[in-house]
């Protein structure tokens, strides 16, 4: 793995670790996989921007330096692909050919220093580009990078990835967030229903935490969900570009047995309010209800 990853890497572990999210609650957190958080985390594949974006959302940390840190491993990675192309460039080494050929005819102990002068010539590309990629590290380094180096590197995986449990159950989940709460492993899918203007949404619900939430992704800015389950009514609003291309989720309500919980989709379009509703029993089977009604 190279330096400009090696860090990226670091960071992402780091950010992941105060999320306290565990590599399948990452998956049901965004649009990504488990599999592929496995790669991006272990460094094995260098991750979309995007999910560089929605784990620094999801850790509550600006992502200008993380960000930066993900352009420098990309830069060195297609740098890397595309350094096969300069060999070409030595073209303009035929240039100092003529000098060897003449001081060859008439002393031919000294031939040995127009090779090397020659040899001399070609790295000197390679040179400059070594150099701008050590400033550039450097750059990095005293960015703060140094701070996310190895020894956090291997003790961390390992304590966000074996949670021991939920931490809430019933109405000690109300109003919490399903992930943080580690309620979000393996929870089932009450329903699913997809709205006309095309979001997806779910009803999901925990038996170990006794508390159901809802959740919608393929959205829009300013689209909102709602859910309850004859309590208090948990909220959730698509905030900007990067809730458009992840998981966006309400928070818990509490939902025993046989409780119905009931979701409401509103589209950011609609002017007038109008929204469109489901329900599902938990235990049961769900519902759609429909025309979408107002308010």
């Amino acid at each position: 793995m190279t330096p400009a990853r090696t860090r990226m890497t670091a960071a992402l572990r780091e950010l992941r670790s105060r999320t306290g999210l565990s590599l399948a609650a990452l998956a049901e957190r965004t649009a990504y996989s488990k599999s592929s958080w496995e790669r991006y985390l272990n460094g094995k594949t260098l991750p979309p921007r995007r999910a560089v974006q929605v784990l620094c959302r999801l850790a509550r940390e600006p992502d200008g330096r993380v960000l930066a840190l993900w352009e420098m491993a990309e830069a060195e990675w297609s740098g890397r692909a595309a350094r096969p192309a300069p060999p070409p460039a030595p073209a303009p080494a035929p240039a100092p050919a003529p000098r060897p050929a003449s001081a060859s005819a008439s002393e031919p102990g000294v031939a040995p220093a127009p090779a090397g002068s020659r040899g001399r010539s070609r790295p000197r590309a390679g040179g400059r580009l070594l150099v701008v990629l050590a400033a550039v590290g450097a750059v990095a380094v005293t960015g703060g990078a140094a701070a996310l180096l190895l020894p956090r590197h291997d003790a961390e995986p390992r304590a966000a990835s074996a949670p021991a449990g939920p931490r809430c159950h019933g109405g000690a989940c109300e109003g919490q967030d399903p992930m943080h709460m580690l309620c979000g492993g393996g929870p089932d899918t009450l329903t699913a229903h997809r709205t006309t203007p095309g979001a997806r949404v779910e009803l999901r619900h925990s038996g170990k935490c006794g508390a159901g939430w809802a959740r919608m992704w393929g959205t829009r800015v300013g689209d909102r969900l709602e859910v309850t389950a004859g309590g208090p009514t948990r909220r959730a609003r698509v905030e900007d570009e990067v809730d458009t291309e992840s998981y966006v989720y309400t928070a818990m309500t509490a939902a025993r047995p046989g409780a119905v919980l009931r979701a409401c989709f509103r589209p950011a379009a609609a002017a007038d309010g109008r929204r469109e509703c489901f329900e599902a029993r938990v235990g049961g089977t769900g519902a759609t209800i429909r025309p979408p009604s107002p308010r």
